[in-house]
């Protein structure tokens, strides 16, 4: 085997490379700021303003990333998040100014109201027979408008992220009914209830003040469940499967991959936090450890890769020409 493993062999035989094409940069927009906030407890990334999000897009179409995902923080939240579907609110400025100035970049928001409820739940909350909890049917009616008003502001996907019994399907119809049938779907279809959102939480100011969300989102000991709920989400309408977070769960997303759908990996805020804590410490080395944990992604099926790496991976791969 020691034969097709030369230096000058090996780049014609290795069975899977990353390319820019498969990243996605996640960006936090924060409609009360003037000027960039680093987010401290993951270092490199910041919240910015609505006015700079434009530049910071740009200057990521130049390093030859395709995609951003938004994530929005508002002026005012409320229990119902009426922010969230405002036709002026944060995420559509942000979609508005980024097409104006780079029409080209695909741009996908994240479809919830965590980050717009003042109790930090992913919809409508009430009474249910195990107390206060997430509401299903409420909730799909909130991300319907949600979802529209992302749209229409000139969003090519959207994508649920709150994991509603129905979401995926009740969106499509939403959308088709507006005639927006052309904004594609890419359903957060497995996303687990982990531990390694935590930095997420100071990113976006979404930490809920009561309870936790195991109720809407799928227990990492549970495999059966996890592949049902992307096949219920394929079965709607959904264009694009997700498995979030990417890292613990590869074999999850190899058997989401035979569904027939692409499917995206999320490398969440925790996966980001760790290499970075331990590329401090001198424990790891940053780039050989982000980029491995990208292939190893990329092999398992992923189509497309959701990571606070993009720009950092963009100019390695520069680098490797």
């Amino acid at each position: 085997m020691r034969r097709s493993r030369s230096r000058n062999i090996q780049p014609l035989l290795r069975e899977v490379t990353l390319s820019k094409n498969d990243l996605v940069a996640p960006l936090f927009v924060d409609e009360n700021l003037d000027s960039p906030r680093p987010i401290d407890s993951m270092p490199g990334q910041f919240r910015y303003p609505v006015n700079g999000i434009a530049t910071v897009v740009s200057g990521l179409w130049d390093k030859g990333v395709r995609a951003v995902l938004l994530f929005g923080i508002p002026k005012t939240k409320d229990k119902e998040a009426r922010s969230a579907y405002d036709p002026d609110g944060v995420v559509q400025q942000a979609v508005r100014r980024i097409k104006a100035e780079v029409r080209e970049m695909v741009v996908i928001t994240d479809v919830c109201a965590c980050e717009y409820t003042d109790h930090g739940h992913c919809g409508i909350v009430g009474e249910t027979r195990g107390g206060m909890d997430l509401l299903n049917d409420p909730s799909l009616k909130l991300m319907d408008r949600i979802a529209i008003s992302h749209a229409e502001s000139g969003a090519d996907i959207v994508a649920p992220s709150c994991m509603l019994d129905g979401v995926v399907g009740s969106i499509r119809a939403a959308l088709d009914n507006e005639g927006l049938e052309e904004v594609l779907i890419m359903a957060y279809s497995t996303k687990f209830a982990s531990a390694l959102y935590g930095p997420f939480r100071e990113a976006a100011d979404s930490g809920f003040s009561f309870g936790d969300r195991t109720t809407y989102q799928v227990h990492p000991g549970n495999s059966r469940e996890a592949i049902l709920e992307s096949q219920m989400d394929a079965d709607e309408g959904a264009d694009i499967l997700m498995v979030k977070p990417a890292g613990f769960y590869l074999d999850i997303l190899a058997e989401i991959g035979s569904i027939g759908l692409p499917v995206a990996a999320y490398q969440v805020s925790g996966e980001y936090s760790m290499i970075k804590a331990a590329a401090a410490n001198g424990w790891l080395g940053e780039k050989e450890t982000v980029m491995e944990s990208l292939t190893c992604m990329k092999r398992a099926g992923a189509d497309l890769i959701i990571t606070y790496f993009a720009a950092d991976v963009a100019g390695w791969l520069d680098e490797k020409q």
